[in-house]
């Protein structure tokens, strides 16, 4: 019998959980982004700081909220010999979808 792991994980990290959150909705609030993904708002914040640090988005204020934009084409973190780029990673996590930030659908 398999033991079944005593805490929940993902392949995903934290910052692509945001970073795929934010492009799926880029108008969310921290504290929207930390309920869908099941963290916390101040460490949303930290992502998204991170995030915008390392040139993966980019905060638009308008009135007294933010809209992210997702660069689709700034390369992942990877140490294998081919880089992965923001936007292929949303292709591959959001196929059935139309809405991949920086195509044509996503610019309506």
């Amino acid at each position: 019998m398999i033991a079944k792991p005593t805490m929940p994980w993902s392949f995903l990290t934290n910052h692509a959980l945001v970073l795929t959150y934010i492009g799926r909705h880029p108008e969310s609030t921290g504290r929207e982004v930390a309920q869908a993904i099941g963290i916390t708002e101040r460490a949303v914040r930290k992502i998204v700081d991170d995030l915008e640090a390392a040139g993966y988005i980019e905060r638009e204020r308008i009135g007294r909220r933010n809209r992210y934009h997702i660069n689709p084409t700034r390369p992942l973190p990877y140490p294998g010999e081919r880089a992965v780029t923001v936007g292929e990673l949303l292709r591959l996590l959001w196929r059935d979808e139309d809405n991949v930030p920086g195509e044509r659908s996503a610019e309506k």
